[in-house]
């Protein structure tokens, strides 16, 4: 990426793990002059805006926050639409009882929340015509003062990717670090070693040196109840955490040639031509691991920076297909409907997504977008090359595999 308006947008989001706030810097056409350049985005702009619906959905608590109380704080609405469904779930995937109102104009739990615990929101939306809207949101419930929680990937009973780290994000800071690190240990059926690293005082991952090998058991095992992490602040978790490993996918990205090869177990089970950054807003060089998947998603560029001079979006798409999360900062895999056919493959146009021929409504099997959602599961690793730009910092998003192994062991406290 450039020092340029994204880039400045970038670095005011914070790299928060499990997702949180859905950012993108994404988009797709083919300019006249075929060089992907300002005059074909904002073409492509123009054109999502015409198909995009006008339903405007709004989410409490703020995305992404936590300390958020447990009775009233939950809620939804949308204005200039229905609402057709929300889907609030917990930390064990359970879904939380709720109702939509008699008006269909907002929705809020029935039953009262856990305290420290971390609840995602899904919601859909329709306005007068039909169209679609989508958002999803995040947030963790409030905790007594003088404890902290770990909120931790992947979840109890999950089967991942290769790729995907243990990380886990503390509601408090840290200063004990030793402490609080020597009380959670991160095991493999596969008998790899593996190391914390500590991004900042409130994030610890752990990882191998090399990908976790395929069809192993990792365990996660928390012993922080009584730990003191910081001045008068103690754990409360006692858990155990299994998931396992599935198939080895690892697919290479490369923007010079705008193709994708998909390598699972090492052998290339399909290549498809993309479209990554264009010349002003390149994509991330990097492994990245996709860290969520929605099958419709909102990407707003003002999330991310890209705005006219209204303060608005230079897009605002709400029905985008087949999105996998790559970085906390707004970087996807995704569908695309909106830019013309002959793009993929032949010009980088997006705003710094990787995009992939799609058909809007995310429900036409035969497009190369829906094939990789299907084929794709989170922790599968997405490996970005020749794009130009610098590579991904490892903590934005799940990246840590960015890093040596000697500069991720210095980052261990024990």
């Amino acid at each position: 990426m450039t020092d340029s308006k994204r880039r400045r947008g970038l670095m005011a989001v914070s790299a928060l793990v499990g997702g949180v706030l859905v950012l993108s810097a994404c988009s797709g056409d083919d300019g006249k002059d075929g060089s992907g350049g300002k005059e074909s985005q904002n073409q492509v702009d123009e054109a999502a805006a015409e198909k995009t619906s006008a339903a405007k959905i709004e989410i409490a608590p703020k995305n992404g926050s936590g300390n958020a109380g447990i009775n009233n704080d939950a809620k939804v609405s949308v204005s200039d639409g229905t609402l057709t469904k929300v889907v609030m779930t917990g930390e064990d995937g359970a879904a939380v009882a709720g109702r939509i109102s008699a008006d269909k104009k907002s929705w809020k739990p029935s039953t009262q929340l856990e305290r420290a615990t971390r609840y995602k929101i899904s919601v859909t939306a329709a306005d007068s015509e039909g169209r679609k809207a989508h958002e999803n949101s995040s947030f963790t419930t409030v905790s007594k003062a003088n404890s902290f929680i770990g909120s931790f990937t992947p979840e109890n009973g999950s089967t991942v990717g290769v790729g995907m780290p243990v990380s886990i994000s503390f509601d408090k800071a840290i200063t004990d670090k030793k402490a609080v690190q020597s009380h959670i240990t991160v095991n493999s059926s596969s008998g790899q070693e593996v190391v914390g690293h500590w991004f900042g005082n409130q994030r610890l991952d752990f990882r191998p040196k090399d990908y976790w090998k395929g069809n192993s058991t990792v365990t996660l095992k928390l012993a922080l109840d009584g730990v003191e992490g910081a001045d008068g602040v103690y754990g409360v978790q006692q858990k155990t955490v299994r998931f396992t490993i599935g198939r080895n996918q690892v697919s290479v990205v490369d923007a010079k040639t705008k193709q994708m090869k998909v390598m699972r177990d090492g052998k290339v089970v399909r290549t498809i031509p993309i479209s990554a950054g264009s010349p002003d807003n390149k994509t991330y060089n990097g492994k990245m691991v996709i860290s969520e998947k929605f099958k419709e998603t909102r990407m707003n560029g003002a999330t991310v920076g890209f705005t006219d001079d209204d303060g608005k979006g230079e897009y605002d798409i709400k029905d985008v297909p087949h999105a996998m999360r790559l970085s906390s900062s707004g970087t996807f895999i995704h569908g695309n409907y909106w830019g013309a056919s002959s793009i993929f493959g032949n010009v980088n146009t997006s705003h710094g997504c990787i995009g992939l021929k799609d058909t809007k409504g995310a429900n036409d099997k035969s497009t190369p977008g829906s094939w990789f959602f299907r084929n794709s599961i989170t922790g599968d690793v997405v490996d970005v090359r020749n794009t130009g730009d610098k590579t991904i910092a490892p903590d934005n998003g799940l990246n840590g595999w960015n890093m040596s192994w000697a500069e991720w062991k210095a980052g261990s406290a024990v």
